[in-house]
């Protein structure tokens, strides 16, 4: 994870961290507990930060580029340990190094079912699911929330700890979108980027920027799924029985127009046929025309067109006027 060519007893010369991983956001230099020469060189590369901690404060902080460290450019340093000006000996520091690279591709997920109020289907439960990108803005700020003691935290840890936040915040913002659940989907885009938003303020306090967020899927419970596979073929969202009658005379024709032989005039005939057939068994208190009213609806279940609960329904109909 670094270079350096040191001994211990021997004053370390140069600081730098060549990191040869993708997920570690901080790193400790390891002193060894030996004493930085007066004037080391300080190797900041590209998306890193370094931070100087003394005894548990913050002292000075570099970004990308080489330093000579010494009084004139560590003044928080000489604050902290009361050097004089041109103090020339060695000290003891910790040295941290802060990954500033955007870190991708990091998921997020409710990992227990929220409820979302819809205004067709009522409160109903739901999961979601999705991406985000993180960098860290306030080094000083997340080695306090992140670190401690620790000399090297790697992105899980972040990650495991910032998805639960999000999820816990995603669950307040879906509530209050005032959207249809018909709608998400085609607003996934546009909820992400307003959720983003208002995410900002608590990734802040953790020192970080949120990037990027998405949300690429919601799911639903199984039996909300299928009534809304079923209801989104006639739009019966209201449920009521007209609508389910066409719905069922819609389901029938695609079956029928399968079927060898029976084409568009097999269509026709059923769609005028459920309609009439309510009607005569309704009207009519012939036993002989009931009983044929009962075949033709037989025919129409063994065919798959009506299922069996219509079938008994309209037996149990017939049978009373028997």
């Amino acid at each position: 994870m670094a270079v350096f060519n040191f001994f211990k007893n021997e004053f370390i010369e140069v600081i730098e961290w060549v990191d040869s991983t993708s997920d570690t956001v901080i790193w400790k230099f390891p002193d060894y507990k030996n004493d930085i020469k007066d004037g080391a060189k300080l190797i900041v590369r590209e998306s890193q930060v370094a931070v100087l901690i003394h005894e548990g404060q913050f002292g000075d902080l570099y970004k990308s580029g080489n330093y000579e460290l010494n009084t004139q450019n560590m003044p928080i340093l000489t604050t902290l340990k009361s050097w004089k000006y041109a103090f020339n000996s060695p000290f003891k520091v910790d040295v941290y190094f802060i990954n500033t690279k955007q870190f991708t591709n990091l998921k997020w997920g409710t990992s227990s079912p929220i409820f979302f109020k819809d205004n067709e289907l009522g409160k109903i439960r739901l999961k979601s699911f999705g991406n985000y990108s993180i960098r860290v803005t306030d080094p000083k700020k997340f080695i306090l929330e992140f670190s401690g003691t620790n000399p090297f935290v790697k992105i899980n840890f972040i990650e495991n700890t910032v998805s639960k936040m999000i999820a816990s915040q995603f669950a307040d913002e879906i509530s209050e979108a005032q959207i249809s659940l018909f709608d998400l989907a085609q607003n996934f885009n546009e909820l992400g980027t307003k959720f983003k938003d208002n995410f900002q303020d608590e990734f802040a306090n953790f020192g970080l920027e949120l990037e990027k967020f998405y949300i690429e899927s919601v799911s639903l419970p199984e039996e909300v799924e299928q009534m809304i596979d079923k209801s989104s073929q006639l739009n019966i969202l209201k449920d009521k029985l007209q609508d389910f009658s066409k719905l069922q005379t819609g389901v029938a024709i695609e079956k029928i127009s399968e079927n060898q032989g029976a084409g568009a005039l097999g269509a026709s005939v059923l769609l005028n046929a459920m309609p009439k057939l309510n009607s005569q068994i309704n009207e009519s208190s012939n036993s002989n025309d009931l009983l044929d009213l009962l075949k033709k609806l037989k025919d129409f279940k063994n065919q798959g067109i009506i299922s069996e609960k219509e079938f008994e329904s309209k037996k149990a109909e017939i049978l009373k006027k028997l």
